[in-house]
């Protein structure tokens, strides 16, 4: 399956036919999906990963992360900028708050640290 754009219009060209969607497909109620991904490893033992994600949240939450991953969470926790109230970080890592608290750390026990900062 390859996504093709052109005319503001997403298409789906299967076995050579072309089906024309609307841009907007649905999202079931709770669920989210990543939209874009860049990673850049152009530093040596560094990389760096822009995700966005788009999510149809019930009331009350909004898009965060939660075991690494794309989720609705409760709004709460953003606006007060508690990140690791949304268990962002994976099994077996320990959450931390960046002292300005403009994202957190995941850190393992092996020492791998994985900090994400909060872009609005």
């Amino acid at each position: 399956v390859m996504v093709v754009r052109g005319g503001g219009w997403p298409a789906r060209l299967i076995a050579g036919f072309v089906l024309w969607l609307p841009t907007l497909l649905e999202l079931a109620v709770g669920t989210c999906e990543i939209v874009m991904l860049n990673r850049d490893s152009s530093v040596p033992r560094r990389t760096i990963a822009r995700q966005t994600a788009r999510c149809a949240c019930r009331r009350g939450q909004i898009a965060g992360t939660t075991r690494a991953r794309p989720a609705c969470v409760d709004a709460r926790i953003v606006r007060s900028r508690q990140w690791c109230e949304m268990a962002p970080c994976m099994e077996g890592e320990v959450c931390s708050l960046l002292f300005n608290r403009s994202g957190w750390t995941c850190t393992r026990g092996s020492g791998r640290i994985k900090t994400v900062t909060v872009i609005y």
